[in-house]
């Protein structure tokens, strides 16, 4: 019989879910996950792919948080090398911006907060006219923080979980959820059907994100313990802007900040927007006013001007931000708060509200600390010193790319990097005793072949081709209509079904 009793069961299937999981589960908990969608099909795969300590929230005095975030770069970068890398940001200095002597000393406060040893300091720049930057824009700063593929995190951090006991209850909602006898009863409904499942947990943790209200007061039928502001962030994609490897950090005259990052090579991805947004967050895409305000943020600082014609393609998430009754949408506290409340003791539920993706390791320590004296048998913190999955390279990634090629010669450079920076290790399950490139199977374009999407749909949950090119291996920008098609076509024709 499968196991249905668990010490934990979580509910959410992005960042945060997938991280408590993980954690938990490395402890020593019988734990569960759900996911009524496809894992990080939310705001978790729509972020600005950033590991980064929020420069910008030192202007709303938030120290702790940008201490914490700090910190976090430092161990991402050594427990998942694969796809967490350093990135220089240059910051251009134009006249409306505070002066330069206190930016610099905003950012001798960004170097020192937080422990750096794998990332350099700050310095100046100068812009000449080689620069993508328009002319009258001379100087700037830089500093560093790191790129992160932020769909392939909540993978990981999933198989983590897995790889340690866990269940995985992809596409599966939860309908409901009540104390029983001191034990949580919690119903499930499959993805497009009728049929449902029971299972029991000693604690129930709501790692809902956008829904993490409306769980509580539709699906526990109580009051939610606090409010959530939903901020909705948008972002274009457009051909590359720019030669140069660092991104630009661009604060416009309303004190709000927008982003220019190198993007699978050929692209620039540009953002992010704040936005409040009612609805559903699962129907949240960008708004006209917003691809405006992006195009004129770009068009204010680079030579090369975009319009909507230039836009590959735009994407919108929504930030579940905890209600700290701010007027202004960007000044809405990222950080997070957890609220605990049980019966008599037992049968606790844990309700993560806010947070972002910089710090979601450290938001499920300090779950698993307020979850302590319910499961007093757990063991210890372990997240911060062990490798994700995939993420145990002995060498850097372009070092363990030239590895792979050198094992499997028929791999050219690119797919190889692709390979290291998207699974790190992880990728010899599916190149294993390869010899040729046919040996990969059926191509279908852009290099993406047979055996990686066999492995997808095997062991990392990937049903549709919307999983696998948009979340799985970001290759959806490289592929037409008639290709995905002929993707759809072969999963249905293999009927393959996830573990």
């Amino acid at each position: 019989m499968p196991e249905t009793n668990f010490d934990l069961f979580i509910v959410g299937g992005g960042i945060n879910g997938a991280g408590i999981a993980a954690d938990a589960a490395g402890r020593g908990l019988s734990v569960a996950l759900c996911e009524m969608n496809d894992l990080a099909s939310a705001t978790s795969s729509n972020s600005s792919k950033l590991i980064h300590g929020g420069l910008r929230y030192l202007e709303h005095y938030e120290f702790g948080l940008v201490k914490k975030a700090l910190n976090e770069r430092e161990v991402l970068l050594k427990v998942a090398p694969h796809i967490v890398t350093p990135l220089r940001f240059q910051m251009p200095h134009r006249p409306h911006l505070r002066p330069a002597w206190l930016i610099r000393i905003g950012l001798f406060l960004y170097d020192h907060l937080g422990k750096r040893e794998a990332l350099s300091g700050s310095h100046g720049v100068k812009y000449d006219t080689s620069s993508p930057l328009k002319s009258e824009i001379t100087k700037g700063f830089e500093y560093a923080d790191c790129w992160v593929d932020d769909a392939r995190l909540v993978i990981i951090n999933a198989l983590s979980a897995q790889k340690n006991g866990a269940k995985i209850y992809d596409r599966r909602k939860c309908i409901n959820a009540k104390r029983k006898n001191g034990v949580w009863e919690i119903t499930l409904q499959k993805a497009g059907s009728t049929e449902t499942e029971t299972v029991t947990a000693r604690g129930l943790v709501n790692a809902a994100g956008p829904w993490v209200s409306s769980f509580i007061e539709t699906k526990l039928e109580r009051k939610a313990p606090y409010s959530i502001r939903m901020i909705k962030g948008s972002h274009i994609v457009v051909p590359k802007l720019y030669e140069q490897d660092n991104a630009f950090i661009m604060q416009n005259e309303d004190q709000r900040i927008v982003f220019a990052i190198p993007y699978r090579n050929d692209y620039t991805l540009i953002g992010t927007t704040d936005e409040e947004f009612t609805g559903n967050p699962s129907e949240v895409s960008i708004s006209q006013d917003e691809t405006d305000y992006i195009l004129s943020v770009a068009n204010q600082h680079f030579k090369e001007q975009l319009s909507n014609e230039d836009i590959v393609w735009s994407y919108s998430g929504v930030r579940p931000l905890l209600e700290d009754e701010s007027s202004d949408p960007s000044a809405v506290t990222r950080d997070y708060t957890l609220h605990v409340e049980d019966e008599a003791g037992k049968a606790p539920l844990l309700s993560v509200f806010g947070g972002k993706i910089t710090t979601y390791r450290q938001l499920a320590l300090s779950c698993m600390d307020d979850l302590k004296d319910y499961y007093p048998n757990m063991g210890k913190e372990w997240t911060h010193s062990s490798s994700l999955p995939g993420g145990d390279l002995n060498t850097s990634l372009q070092g363990y790319a030239e590895l792979l090629q050198s094992k499997y010669r028929f791999l050219n450079k690119k797919l190889a990097y692709r390979y290291a920076n998207s699974y790190g290790t992880l990728c010899e399950t599916f190149l294993k005793g390869a010899n040729s490139i046919e040996a990969l199977g059926q191509s279908f374009s852009n290099d993406l072949y047979q055996v990686e999407v066999d492995y997808l749909v095997k062991h990392e949950w990937a049903y549709s081709s919307q999983d696998i090119l948009w979340r799985r291996t970001k290759l959806g920008l490289e592929f037409s209509n008639e290709m995905t098609t002929q993707l759809d076509q072969y999963l249905a024709k293999q009927g393959l079904v996830a573990a």
